[in-house]
C-alpha cells in the first residue's frame, strides 16, 4: 500500500466517524433538557414577547406623531 492510499482512507475514515459522531450526538442532547434551561427558555420567551409589544405600542406612537406632524404642516400651508 502506498502513502497515498494510506491517506485516503485515513480520511475517509475520519469523515465517517464525524458523520456518526453528529448524528449521535444530536440524538441525546435533543432528549435531555436541564430544568434550568427550559425555565430560562421560558422566561426568553416571556421576554422577546413583552419587547415585541413594546416595540408595537412604539411604532404605532411613531406613526401617530407623523400624521399630526404632517397635519400642522398643512395647517400651517393653509394660513
Amino acid at each position: 500500500m502506498n502513502p497515498f492510499e494510506m491517506v485516503a482512507i485515513i480520511v475517509v475514515a475520519v469523515m465517517i466517524a464525524s458523520v456518526l459522531r453528529a448524528k449521535y450526538s444530536r440524538r441525546s442532547g435533543d432528549s435531555i433538557e436541564a430544568p434550568q434551561e427550559r425555565a430560562e427558555t421560558l422566561r426568553l420567551r416571556e421576554e422577546v414577547t413583552m419587547l415585541k409589544d413594546r416595540l408595537k405600542v412604539l411604532e404605532r406612537i411613531t406613526v401617530e406623531k407623523e400624521n399630526s406632524l404632517a397635519k400642522e404642516i398643512e395647517e400651517l400651508r393653509d394660513r
